[in-house]
């Protein structure tokens, strides 16, 4: 009898399984598409050109594209930093460029952003010198090459935040909004 109970009670989770597994199957939502950012300018984690670092005079920001922004988009935000690089006055690593209100039916930025410049609506925050504006790449002489992670953010709402506004005033703005997420590496050493 004992024997009995144990391989009915067995049956029956796996009848139970089975069927939650089959229920799941039929009402889980697709897989979403794979958010990717990239540069027409350089490859992931290549050598980024020194046309966007301090080695040329007029650097500016590099082109982005991105594709296959999650359903809910509303808005994107692109933060820009030297991840090998953190000043002594806090944890948080060299931040060369931070923009926001990017509006979802963009797919792209074109290279050269100017300085406080808002293109489609877009707004741009302090970098490491407190300048709204592309930071160009600018390891010490001699260094390894240093890893500049551009991370981009799906997001479900505009963002109230000003022109202006920090790297922290920026994340504490997209908490709980971040959707989808990306991000695209260049390096660089001089």
């Amino acid at each position: 009898m004992r024997k009995y109970m144990i391989v009915a009670s067995a049956l029956l989770a796996v009848s139970i399984g089975a069927g939650v597994r089959s229920a799941l199957a039929q009402h889980s939502p697709a897989s979403p598409s794979k958010f990717q950012l990239m540069s027409p300018a350089f490859s992931d984690g290549g050598a980024l050109p020194a046309a966007f670092s301090c080695a040329d005079p007029s650097a500016g920001s590099p082109p982005f594209e991105w594709s296959n922004a999650p359903e809910g988009t509303v808005s994107f935000a692109v933060i820009m930093h030297d991840v090998d690089t953190a000043p002594a006055r806090g944890s948080m690593d060299v931040t060369h460029w931070i923009f926001w209100n990017i509006p979802a039916g963009t797919s792209s930025i074109a290279a050269g952003v100017k300085p406080d410049s808002s293109p489609g609506g877009m707004r741009q925050g302090k970098n490491i010198h407190g300048d709204n504006a592309y930071r160009p790449a600018c390891p010490p002489p001699g260094a390894v090459p240093h890893h500049y992670v551009f991370e981009i953010f799906a997001l479900n709402t505009n963002l109230d935040l000003p022109a202006g506004s920090t790297r922290s005033e920026l994340l504490a703005a997209m908490d709980g909004h971040v959707i989808g997420k990306s991000a695209y590496v260049g390096k660089f050493n001089r």
